[in-house]
Parts: structure tokens; C-alpha cells; sequence
């Protein structure tokens, strides 16, 4: 079991083995994330999907405030060392590491990827964990991928955090198909709700699922649960 929390958009916090990873950091900017006080919050890896302000605009303040390793492609992670992160890894698809909490498998996604002041974020990605407790798969932004089979061929997933806002990424309907190509009938939804583009409705979303056999976790932003 590992204990997850919400605060936003596509941000989480997982806690495994001792550590805190979190995930794609949009908070501040947020208004849906208000309450949350990002100078309370310490994570000893950050882990980054891709290059957009949407997913990386309170990284650095977190990474310096924290002593955290910043886990990205090469591109990501050397910009943020260029801002004044000191403990940044460098990934890039296909790549393997294994970290104290784990091991990372950085895998490929379908989207965009420029950073908060134009420079060129190489390409997205998704994230694999495998860790003594089970396995997950956090998708980051993307579009529905025959790769995600792949995925589902090499590991174990246990459950997935996938985008479901559509219009930027994949809507309910293509997240049930990554579901089933990673293999997981438990969807963390996220990338949803934020901004006008990616309002959806949240209870057809779990109908949707629901209707294919899969559970649809929807977090309120600052929830926590255990899985």
C-alpha cells in the first residue's frame, strides 16, 4: 500500500518506501489550489513529465526548499540545473534507473513539450515505478499510444494516473483504452478541471468508466488516500 496526494491538476505526492515523489508540480498558479501552502511542502525526488508551465511552474521553488532530486528528460532536468536546482537526474525514453525508493522507467508519450521561457523541453514522457510494494504508471500529458501496450507486456500495473480533460490529451474514452493496454482496471484521473478547456463532466467520466469495468478515482484537490 502507498499513500497519495492531490494537490491539482496533475500533481501528486506518493509516498513509498520512506520517500515522497512528487509529481508534476503546478500549484501556486492554481486558484483551484489555493489552500495549498507550497512553501509546507517537502519531496525528496521530483519527478517532471514535460517541459509546460502547467506542469513545472513550482519545481524549482520545491526542489531548493527541499534538497530534492529532480528526476526529467535531458532537456527538462538540464534547464532546471540552469535555474538553480543542484541535484537533477537526467532520463531519456527507454532509460531505466533505480532510486532508493525504486525503480524509474521513463517511457514515451504523445504531446508537447516548451518551457516557461521558450526553450525547447525535448520530448514527453510518462514514468513506470516499480517499488518493493507494486508498480504504477503515471502517463504525464498524452494522447492514446499503441506503445502503452508495451507497458502493459514489461509490468505489472497496478493502477494509472491518466489525463482525462481532453482537448490537450486523451478524454475519458481514450483513457479507458490506456487502461487496458497497460493493463490496470484502476484510473487516477487527472489533468482535468483546471481551465475551461479541460471542464468535463465528472460524474459521465465515471459512468464512462464505470460502464467498462474500470474504477475512476477522482481526488478533491488535497486528498489523500492509500492504495
Amino acid at each position: 500500500m502507498i499513500d497519495i496526494t492531490f494537490y491539482g491538476h496533475s500533481a501528486f505526492m506518493v509516498h513509498i518506501a520512506g520517500k515522497s515523489i512528487l509529481f508534476d508540480p503546478f500549484i501556486s498558479p492554481n486558484p483551484l489550489a489555493s489552500e495549498i501552502n507550497v512553501d509546507s511542502i517537502k519531496a525528496d525526488y521530483i519527478l517532471i513529465s514535460h517541459g509546460h508551465e502547467d506542469h513545472v511552474a513550482d519545481a524549482a521553488q520545491i526542489a531548493k526548499q527541499s534538497a530534492a532530486m529532480l528526476v526529467s528528460n535531458f532537456e527538462v532536468a538540464t534547464w532546471f540545473s540552469e535555474q538553480g536546482v543542484e541535484k537533477f537526474h537526467p532520463m531519456n525514453h527507454g532509460g531505466s534507473k533505480v532510486f532508493e525508493f525504486g525503480k524509474i522507467k521513463y517511457v514515451n508519450a504523445i504531446h508537447s513539450s516548451t518551457l516557461p521561457d521558450g526553450t525547447p523541453g525535448g520530448n514527453p514522457g510518462g514514468f513506470v515505478i516499480r517499488h518493493d510494494k507494486g508498480c504504477f504508471y503515471y502517463a504525464g500529458d498524452t494522447a492514446l499510444t499503441y506503445d502503452m501496450k508495451l507497458i502493459g507486456e514489461e509490468f505489472n500495473i497496478d493502477f494509472a494516473f491518466l489525463p482525462i480533460g481532453d482537448n490537450f490529451t486523451m478524454g475519458i474514452d481514450d483513457a479507458i483504452k490506456a487502461a487496458d493496454f497497460v493493463g490496470t482496471n484502476k484510473i487516477i484521473g487527472m489533468h482535468f478541471d483546471t481551465f475551461p478547456y479541460i471542464e468535463i463532466d465528472l460524474e459521465s467520466a465515471k459512468k464512462t468508466a464505470t460502464k467498462a469495468g474500470k474504477e475512476l478515482i477522482l481526488l478533491n484537490i488535497g486528498e489523500s488516500i492509500t492504495i
